[in-house]
């Protein structure tokens, strides 16, 4: 048996998320390759070889893939299917566009959130906005799977994998890459980090939420927020966690004026140990908390921030 990972990278960086993904791909007890497809990902593929438990490297490198547009990259994995009983892709912005692509291409069923593999065939994923997790049977001879990388934890280093090249198959496809528009922070990736500083719309404003940052520098944490707050205009939506956001699985955990809807919670549930502040007692959020304090933000934040 054998396990394709679509490789996660951008601007020349592997991505975290991709060490967790490889762990997921070893739970399968195949020979595990990665595929790096872009632009110039020579040092990406190299990363890639050196994660533990990766046995090769695809590294399909060509102007097609520049812009991780979905089309020419869903042609490649098509073409490569045939040497693969699971291909599996993190369950992010690319994932999620690729697989069901894919899938519809291989007139299969994609099996999609994997927080847990049972097998080659049996899997573990939430459903009802991660309300319940549901076991499942795929009886399918080809599995196209995506997970949530912050369920696994990331596969170590040492690894001296074969790098490979493969054909580009022709890929004339009807979208064309625009532009980019990127958010720069200093902050870790919100996917994988240890610690997240949460706010949601109980701070008030956009500029409240400097509170959050500055709480978030002082534990070098990565920032996140509700959707709530995002349509309010406070935060960007790539600091968005829940059940339209990211999923995160941190050590520490602490939300500030966040009530804790069902949505949320389905992206924060995994986390090992959960700190709230809200002024509400019976927040939802304050309800599940290991840790909560009920009392004005305004007050405690910038009282946790002097005591650190």
């Amino acid at each position: 048996m054998t396990v394709l990972v679509v490789a996660d990278h951008d601007l020349g960086r592997l991505s975290a998320a991709t060490a967790r993904a490889v762990t997921a791909a070893r739970q399968l007890d195949g020979t595990v390759h990665v595929l790096v497809a872009g632009s110039g990902v020579a040092s990406v593929a190299e990363r890639a070889a050196a994660l533990a438990g990766v046995d090769k490297v695809l590294i399909a490198d060509d102007p097609a893939y520049a812009d991780a547009m979905t089309e020419p990259l869903v042609i490649l994995l098509e073409a490569l299917a045939g040497d693969y009983d699971h291909i599996l892709a993190v369950s992010g912005a690319v994932g999620r566009d690729v697989l069901p692509r894919l899938a519809a291409r291989l007139d299969i069923q994609p099996v999609t959130d994997i927080t847990a593999v049972l097998g080659p065939n049996r899997f573990i994923r939430p459903i009802y906005a991660g309300n319940a997790f549901q076991t499942l049977t795929s009886p399918q001879q080809k599995q196209v799977l995506s997970v949530r990388a912050a369920a696994f934890v990331p596969a170590g280093q040492g690894g001296t994998a074969e790098i490979v090249t493969v054909a580009i198959p022709a890929a004339a496809g009807l979208a064309r890459f625009l532009a980019a528009h990127r958010t720069q922070s200093d902050t870790p990736d919100l996917s994988s980090a240890r610690i997240v500083v949460a706010g949601g719309v109980g701070l008030g404003s956009r500029e409240n939420f400097a509170l959050i940052a500055k709480l978030a520098e002082r534990l070098g944490a990565a920032i996140g927020t509700t959707r709530a707050a995002v349509d309010a205009g406070y935060a960007p939506n790539d600091w968005q966690i829940g059940q339209t956001g990211k999923a995160v699985a941190p050590e520490l955990y602490i939300g500030i004026g966040i009530s804790g809807a069902l949505q949320h919670q389905a992206g924060m549930l995994d986390a090992r140990t959960i700190i709230a502040i809200n002024k509400d007692a019976e927040a939802p959020l304050m309800k599940i908390a290991d840790f909560a304090y009920c009392g004005d933000l305004f007050e405690a934040v910038p009282a946790l921030i002097k005591a650190l």
